[in-house]
């Protein structure tokens, strides 16, 4: 039973955001939602969220609107046995535990009983030339740029073997033998990297026609090598499969804020008036999973963007679906969003 179980009760009142900040500190994948006196109302899951931020439904919403009203709950008396096989026949990692509607603890299936090892391959883009952040990338490649005391794709790839994946590509171009040789076969993190070369660059994409022919059947997790992030890729993957999706993107919400007042009518009469409204949109993540048939589409030295071969599955009725991401994510693409990045990776778990 945790420590910190309690940490992860909140009310019904409480934003979808602050949902999230309790999920996210706790690294226990759920919150519970609980009324003043700690009787069990439901629970809410990181999948909870994303379904809810699919639907429309705001991160300054109520918990309560994505909440889960019928949990699995266990009692004290429940064996250890009975919560394993529980846990993972629901694929949960926690239970409350309850004593006549009342939380009284919770019970976690631990991490590194939950984590097996993960045959899809990971491709990780790392040949970029990373101009904007000139002069830092004058003598070093972007990817080998260091956020605290590990390198961007280091921390990366770490992230990834906390989730069990053991099979790693890197796709270089710029500074090629720098990254091969800081990271090698893969054998000191106890994982295996192959590398492939671009002789000039071929977009988001194109790398993917460089795969060697004996890359295994399975989907592929495909992610940019500037991209920082604490996000769950075991979580992803399900997603992907449960989905029966074909690809699937990695999006993030971000708001814009119209610094005018917008005025609706009709005929030449006002209807109604909103003082400077926010948009919502959800942006590209540059992470994405890929079935194998797709990767059999990009041919050899092809320049192709990620966009483009997505646009062509979704045209040929392709099942393209969409993974929101509410955990830490930054694209560090300029000089502003490395120096945010040794400011953020101190509250990191990377």
């Amino acid at each position: 039973m945790s420590h910190k179980w309690e940490n992860t009760l909140i009310g019904p009142e409480q934003t979808i955001r602050e949902a999230l900040a309790v999920i996210d500190r706790e690294a226990l994948r759920g919150a519970i939602i609980v009324d003043q006196n700690k009787k069990l109302l439901g629970v809410v899951s990181d999948g909870d969220i994303r379904r809810g931020i699919l639907s429309g439904i705001s991160l300054d919403s109520h918990v309560s609107n994505v909440m889960n009203c019928k949990p699995t709950v266990a009692t004290k008396d429940i064996s250890k046995q009975q919560l394993i096989e529980m846990m993972e026949s629901k694929s949960i990692l926690s239970i409350p535990l309850i004593e006549n509607g009342i939380v009284i603890g919770l019970h976690t299936l631990h991490e590194s009983l939950s984590i097996k090892k993960i045959d899809n391959p990971v491709f990780l883009m790392a040949g970029g030339f990373g101009t904007r952040l000139k002069p830092l990338t004058n003598h070093c490649p972007k990817p080998l740029l260091k956020v605290g005391d590990k390198p961007i794709l280091e921390i990366t790839l770490q992230n990834f073997i906390k989730s069990g994946f053991t099979n790693f590509y890197i796709s270089t171009h710029y500074m090629p033998e720098m990254i091969m040789d800081h990271f090698g076969d893969g054998k000191k993190w106890g994982v295996n990297i192959t590398y492939v070369y671009e002789k000039f660059p071929l977009g988001t994409g194109g790398a993917l026609g460089l795969l060697p022919e004996n890359l295994p059947k399975l989907p592929l997790i495909m992610m940019n090598g500037d991209v920082l992030t604490n996000m769950n890729f075991q979580k992803l993957l399900e997603f992907h499969v449960n989905e029966s999706a074909d690809a699937s993107m990695c999006v993030r919400e971000y708001e814009y804020q119209i610094p005018y007042g917008v005025i609706q009518g009709e005929a030449g009469k006002i209807r109604s008036m909103v003082e400077k409204p926010t948009q919502l949109f959800h942006i590209n993540a540059g992470i994405y999973v890929i079935n194998p048939e797709i990767i059999e589409q990009v041919k050899v030295n092809e320049k192709i963007d990620m966009p483009t071969l997505l646009e062509q599955q979704i045209e040929n009725k392709g099942n393209v679906m969409m993974f929101p991401i509410h955990e830490y994510w930054l694209d560090i693409g300029r000089m502003e969003d490395y120096q945010r990045a040794q400011a953020d990776i101190m509250s990191l778990d990377l």
